[in-house]
């Protein structure tokens, strides 16, 4: 198990909601990228040195500071989509290999290289920028459908990291909570809501909305 790449953004307009600009055009960096904790949702701020994003009432903040993606499942969508995908072209800051980055635990951490443990915190969630940005009509659909979301992670340990870096599973929480499972109860499968509470470590702000969703008519 190890990274293919680590890939930051370069800012680049977005027509496809209304901001001046997106983060999502992501390419590999050569060397050694810092990884530091950003702090709370609302600044833009990343886990990545030289990353940042820009709709920041979605995106960022400490419990979406590293966005992980499986090269195996870029080639799976590379051969249905009949184009290449080249590594950070769905937005990841980290390519990986030999990880099943979907069937990872919510709460499950991973040390990358010698100093940087990483912490699975949610799926990502696709938006109308993804979509715009892979120029196919009916991608937020098909994505979903699919339950390959890719993995949001927070910084437990900072460091360093780089492409070729080995990625070690030092943890796995006591539960079944898995990043598709979550994917899958926040998107088209409602009813599996009521399992995420398992989850200690899904973000309080996807806990509210599972209570919130779950609670029914008062």
């Amino acid at each position: 198990m190890k990274l293919l790449s680590v890939n930051t953004g370069r800012p680049r307009p977005n027509p496809w909601k209304g901001l001046g600009s997106t983060g999502i055009d992501k390419r590999p960096v050569a060397g050694p990228v810092a990884v530091t904790a950003p702090g709370p949702k609302g600044t833009g701020a990343v886990g990545l040195a030289g990353d940042r994003v820009y709709d920041v009432k979605h995106h960022g903040g400490s419990d979406q500071a590293v966005y992980a993606y499986a090269r195996e499942d870029l080639d799976g969508w590379q051969a249905e989509l009949g184009r290449p995908l080249a590594d950070g072209l769905f937005g990841e800051n980290l390519t990986t290999l030999g990880i099943d980055v979907n069937g990872a635990l919510i709460g499950e951490r991973w040390r990358i290289g010698a100093d940087v443990v990483l912490e699975v915190s949610c799926p990502r969630i696709p938006c109308g920028t993804f979509q715009g940005w892979l120029g196919r009509d009916g991608w937020i659909k098909r994505f979903t459908q699919a339950a390959l979301p890719g993995a949001y992670l927070r910084v437990i340990e900072p460091g360093d990291i780089r492409a070729g870096d080995p990625v070690e599973v030092v943890h796995r929480p006591d539960h079944e909570v898995t990043v598709a499972l979550a994917f899958r109860a926040m998107t088209l499968e409602g009813d599996l809501l009521p399992r995420l509470l398992a989850a200690d470590a899904l973000p309080d702000e996807s806990k509210e909305a599972v209570r919130r969703r779950t609670s029914g008519p008062r």
